[in-house]
């Protein structure tokens, strides 16, 4: 095992584990899709209500508590669909991509690429209804990983190339 790391670079350890990351946060999208279509909405803006009751009672003015209130109370049918293919898709998506990474396949990186720098796109949009930190936290994450994953495939790109040159 220590050898198998000392072969790599810290760029593809890191892209490595960037992209499991990727991949179990696509997992949880799955998960929590599915979960969004099988709870009702007035279940779910009941659970939201009573998982951030004790913190606003500790502190009545609590940001992210306050705002998963006001989430709560305007949880309808309509934002519930929209909330289950929105992580259903998105969850899917990171999945796909983050398997066909780990496989090696050239098509995935200029794909994964394309397809995260669309979500923080999605997430920036989001910021410019809703500011909120935690958006740009995942943009900047995001945009690690596109950087990661772009040297990862000039790396490889440039392997792939140095093996057709005849010597």
């Amino acid at each position: 095992m220590g050898e198998l790391l000392r072969r790599r670079s810290p760029v593809q350890i890191a892209f490595e584990i960037s992209i499991l990351f990727k991949g179990l946060d696509g997992v949880l999208e799955i998960v929590g899709g599915v979960l969004v279509f099988l709870i009702r909405p007035e279940t779910i803006g009941r659970l939201i209500i009573v998982l951030t009751q004790h913190e606003l009672s500790e502190d009545r003015h609590d940001i992210i508590a306050s705002h998963l209130v006001r989430v709560a109370h305007q949880f309808s049918a309509g934002s519930q669909g929209f909330a289950g293919v929105y992580l259903l898709s998105h969850g899917a998506i990171k999945v796909f991509l983050v398997e066909a990474l780990f496989r090696g396949r050239r098509w995935a990186y200029p794909t994964a690429i394309v397809f995260f720098m669309l979500f923080i796109t999605y997430q920036m949009y989001r910021y410019s209804l809703q500011p909120s930190i935690g958006m740009i936290v995942f943009s900047v994450l995001d945009v690690i990983v596109i950087v990661l994953t772009w040297l990862e495939y000039g790396r490889l790109e440039r392997a792939r190339a140095a093996r057709r040159v005849p010597r």
